[in-house]
């Protein structure tokens, strides 16, 4: 199984930007009842969650990014998405996405940086 993310990139404060992870070789019957979520992990600091999914659909958000950010899955696709918006310079940071599924195993994809300019 390999996470594959998309979606970094440079954009100015009050922007957004819309990252995706993609479970490449992971079965429907693992992807779909699993727990989603995405991290972030800033210079210096240590990684922190995001957001979280929920396999019933309840989601969990971190309160610096409550009201901006949506995580959300596309499960005929095996994929997760972080919508962020209204972004602040504060949320520079490598973002990963993860997944643990029921076994408790936990997959992680390989990050992707998100620079936010003021």
């Amino acid at each position: 199984v390999q996470m594959v993310e998309s979606g970094g990139g440079l954009v100015q404060a009050g922007g957004s930007l819309r990252l995706s992870c993609r479970a490449s070789g992971m079965i429907t019957s693992v992807f779909n009842p699993s727990t989603k979520a995405w991290y972030r992990q800033a210079p210096g600091k240590q990684r922190e969650l995001v957001a979280r999914l929920g396999s019933a659909g309840t989601t969990d958000y971190a309160d610096f990014v409550k009201g901006r950010f949506t995580i959300s899955r596309d499960n005929s696709r095996k994929m997760i998405h972080l919508q962020m918006n209204n972004l602040s310079p504060e949320d520079t940071a490598v973002y990963y996405c993860n997944i643990v599924d029921t076994r408790d195993l936990s997959y992680w994809g390989q990050g992707t940086q998100v620079t936010v300019s003021s």
